[in-house]
């Protein structure tokens, strides 16, 4: 069962986990997306708002009805949603906060890339700030001012703080636990992009009331966390 983190008469907003599509594409005609699964779980017709990339977990919204769904892109097409991610990223960076102002255009495969200079690209902005460090890795926030496509993991790549695990931006297919300095080396404690979209804000599309709907962080992410929170804290005692 998909979890339900909010529900009236005109929104749904679900816990997407990650590994999943949010809809059917070239990449998985047969496969069941998010909103297909959804829709026959609640046997109902459902229309999805925004997307969130496969390896992607967290906050996705639903729209019940086609009004709703008109209102709530609307919103997101000029910029009246606030999006929170945490992503887990290789490397340090040396400021707390840092924004990146880069436009992008869109790439082979369905992936984007950072306009070239004299290149017309879309406008595209991250705000980032480090929430904690690791020996190699950091755990970021992420508030894009824009809704490019894979906007915060380009980004990231630009900042020279790629997604610990991000095959298609850093070449990375896996965490293991020699990555972090762990036996056995080989075992593998991530496998899937480590981004998770952990907060919307918004207004509420029929009553205009403020809405902040909220993701946990899954187990995967919290456990690789709880990993480098203790070896940070072993190194800190020798």
């Amino acid at each position: 069962m998909i979890r339900i983190l909010f529900e009236d008469a005109s929104l749904l907003a679900v816990d997407k986990p990650a590994g999943m599509l949010s809809v059917r594409g070239r990449e998985g005609e047969a496969e069941p997306s998010l909103i297909d699964t959804l829709a026959r779980e609640r046997g109902e017709k459902l229309l999805i708002v925004h997307r969130l990339d496969r390896g992607t977990s967290g906050v996705l919204l639903v729209a019940r009805d086609a009004a709703s769904h008109r209102t709530l892109s609307q919103a997101f097409e000029a910029g009246r949603v606030s999006k929170r991610y945490l992503a887990l990223v290789r490397g340090v960076p040396e400021v707390d906060e840092h924004t990146v102002d880069v436009a992008l255009v869109a790439a082979r495969r369905g992936k984007s890339r950072p306009a070239n200079p004299g290149e017309q690209g879309k406008p595209s902005q991250t705000d980032f700030k480090v929430l904690e460090r690791f020996d190699g890795f950091c755990l970021v926030e992420a508030c894009p001012k824009t809704g490019r496509a894979h906007q915060v993991r380009v980004h990231l790549k630009y900042a020279g703080f790629p997604l610990a695990v991000d095959s298609a931006y850093a070449g990375v297919e896996r965490l293991l636990r020699g990555d972090l300095g762990l036996a056995p080396a080989d075992e593998v404690l991530l496998a899937r992009t480590p981004l998770h979209a952990q907060k919307v804000q918004l207004a509420h599309p029929v009553t205009g009331a403020p809405l902040a709907i909220e993701a946990p962080l899954p187990a995967d992410l919290e456990g690789v966390l709880d990993a480098l929170r203790v070896l940070r804290r072993d190194r800190q005692v020798r």
